[in-house]
């Protein structure tokens, strides 16, 4: 993208004739000496003064020669730039995430990028698994870790790709100090008896507690409800039932309460996708983002 014309006159410089110039750039010299007059031409300037049998760059050439040199840093530069955002070590990319895969998944994900690629800008926020299709058509993000459920993108939607990062088992929560706390692992069932902690308005959470409860044979008896994982942690503590929590969901330490992992058949678990626009994970940045999201889900 440099004038060429500019280019023979770093080449003048180093070999010092027209004639090696020529050889050097495999052009002939008259083409060589052409250049170089319609470049002193087009800048209004001498170029060139003959010194005998050979010529001498004059002031203005070495004037010039500053720029181009200059100029040939810079466009260095650039194609550098550019090659990284071909490559996606450079770029954007904006990832939407429910909650507890935003603590487990998408933060250590984003760290490793942030390693591997410290040119790639990304950003995350926390959304629900019904607002990622219009998210990503909307193009607000460009990555959405979501929990399949009505609203979220569908494996068969043609508008979108679809990948599995995991599933993701529910252990029972129950108060330290419970008789089922001390189990290594229990079948749902043990905990057929118990007061229950219901989750209704997170709608995908409280479906997978009924039908794992009634796999297991039972309805559940709810007697309170909270959505947070901190407030239903808080419930479950002091005794006022006992609940299920994804094993990604971050709880508070010392909480007074104890994970029980879940035996037998029907254990309730929960799939983690990440969906992008359809054709979006061939665009670099994007492809990396779903490398590290893969990555961070190995690692669990």
């Amino acid at each position: 993208m440099i004038d060429r014309r500019l280019e023979t006159l770093r080449v003048l410089r180093e070999r010092g004739t027209v004639t090696a110039t020529a050889e050097a750039l495999h052009l002939t010299p008259s083409t060589v000496s052409q250049q170089l007059r319609q470049l002193a031409r087009d800048l209004g300037v001498e170029l060139l003064e003959a010194q005998g049998r050979r010529v001498r760059l004059t002031a203005a050439a070495h004037t010039a020669l500053r720029h181009a040199d200059a100029l040939a840093a810079q466009w260095e530069r650039a194609r550098a730039d550019l090659a990284a955002h071909r490559t996606g070590d450079a770029g954007r990319v904006r990832i939407c995430s429910v909650s507890s895969a935003l603590a487990a998944l998408v933060a250590p994900a984003v760290a490793r990028l942030r390693e591997e690629h410290p040119g790639l800008e990304v950003r995350m926020s926390e959304k629900e698994s019904g607002d990622a299709a219009h998210l990503l058509l909307s193009h607000r993000y460009d990555i959405a870790v979501v929990i399949p459920s009505a609203g979220a993108p569908a494996a068969g939607d043609a508008r979108f790709a679809v990948q599995t990062l995991l599933d993701e088992p529910q252990d029972l929560l129950v108060p330290t100090g419970h008789p089922l706390a001390g189990r290594g692992t229990l079948r749902l069932d043990e905990a057929a008896g118990e007061p229950w902690i219901g989750s209704p308005d997170r709608p995908d959470q409280h479906r997978l507690m009924l039908a794992s409860c009634a796999s297991a044979g039972f309805a559940p008896r709810i007697v309170h409800e909270a959505n947070e994982w901190f407030a239903v942690s808080a419930l479950v503590a002091r005794g006022f039932g006992v609940g299920l929590v994804p094993r990604l969901a971050p709880l508070p330490p010392d909480d007074g309460v104890v994970r029980v992992p879940l035996r037998g058949e029907g254990v309730p678990s929960r799939r983690i996708i990440a969906c992008v626009r359809r054709g979006g994970d061939r665009q670099p940045p994007i492809a990396h983002g779903l490398g590290a999201l893969r990555a961070a889900a190995r690692d669990r």
